[in-house]
C-alpha cells in the first residue's frame, strides 16, 4: 500500500483528502505545516506528497527547499488559481506537478497515480522509452520514429531522454539547463529554443503542431503522453 503525505493548514481539507484517498486504497498521513511535514516525511517515508503552499510556521516553498536536500519523493503542489505563479516556483524548487483549487478529486487521484508510476519507471535508467511511434533506447543510444532511425545530436538525445523519462512532468528551463550541463549545454534560453526546434523537426510529424514536446508558456517544456 502506497503512503501519501497530505500537507495543508486547513483541517477540513486534510480530512477530505484523507477520507477520499483512503477509499482509493492509499495509506494517508497528514501535517498542518511545513515543519510538521518534514518530521512526518522523515518518520513515515511517504511515496508521494500533496503540498499546500501558504501555511504558517513553514510554508510549502521552504519545505521543498529543505526536503529536496534529503529525498526526491514525488511532490504535487496544490495552489489556488490566483496563486498559479506559486506553482511555477514550486516546480523550480523541485515539485513534480501541480493542481489548481478547486480541483476534482478524481483528477487529483489520477495525478497521484501518475507520479507514482513515473517514480517506479525512473528506477530503471536503461528501460526503453516509447510513446506512439517514437522509441528511445538508452542502452543503444538510438531513437526511432515510425520505424526509421532519427539522427539526433548527443544533446538532442539527452534532452529527449530527459523529457520522456517523466512523461507529462513540466521541466522548467532552469531544470533543463542543470540536467544538460554535462552534455555541453550552455544554458542560454535562446539556445534551448533552438535545440527544441531542431528536435521537433526530427521527431514530430508536424513540428508546427507538436504531438510530443509541448511548450508550457512561461515555464518550460514537457513530453506529452496520454
Amino acid at each position: 500500500m502506497k503512503t501519501i503525505l497530505v500537507v495543508d493548514d486547513t483541517a477540513s481539507v486534510r480530512q477530505l483528502l484523507q477520507d477520499y484517498l483512503t477509499q482509493q486504497g492509499f495509506r494517508i498521513v497528514t501535517a498542518a505545516n511545513g515543519q510538521d511535514a518534514l518530521y512526518e516525511a522523515r518518520r513515515s517515508n511517504p511515496d508521494a506528497i500533496l503540498l499546500d503552499i501558504m501555511m504558517p510556521q513553514m510554508d510549502g516553498f521552504e519545505f521543498l527547499r529543505q526536503y529536496r536536500k534529503e529525498k526526491q519523493t514525488p511532490v504535487i503542489v496544490i495552489t489556488a488559481k490566483e496563486e498559479e505563479t506559486d506553482a511555477v516556483l514550486g516546480l523550480e524548487l523541485g515539485a513534480d506537478d501541480y493542481v489548481i483549487k478547486p480541483f476534482r478529486m478524481r483528477e487529483l487521484t489520477s495525478r497521484v497515480r501518475a507520479v507514482l508510476r513515473r517514480q517506479e519507471a525512473a528506477a530503471d535508467p536503461n528501460r526503453i522509452l516509447s510513446a506512439g511511434d517514437l522509441v528511445l533506447d538508452p542502452a543503444t543510444h538510438t531513437v526511432s520514429v515510425r520505424g526509421a532511425a532519427a539522427d539526433l545530436t548527443p544533446l538532442e538525445f539527452d534532452l529527449l531522454a530527459l523529457l520522456m523519462s517523466v512523461p507529462n512532468r513540466v521541466y522548467t528551463r532552469e531544470q533543463i539547463s542543470e540536467r544538460l550541463a554535462d552534455s555541453g549545454f550552455a544554458g542560454l534560453e535562446r539556445t534551448l529554443n533552438v535545440h527544441v526546434r531542431n528536435l521537433r523537426a526530427k521527431i514530430e510529424s508536424n513540428p508546427a503542431e507538436p504531438e510530443y514536446i509541448e511548450t508550457v508558456f512561461g515555464v518550460g517544456y514537457r513530453f506529452r503522453a496520454e
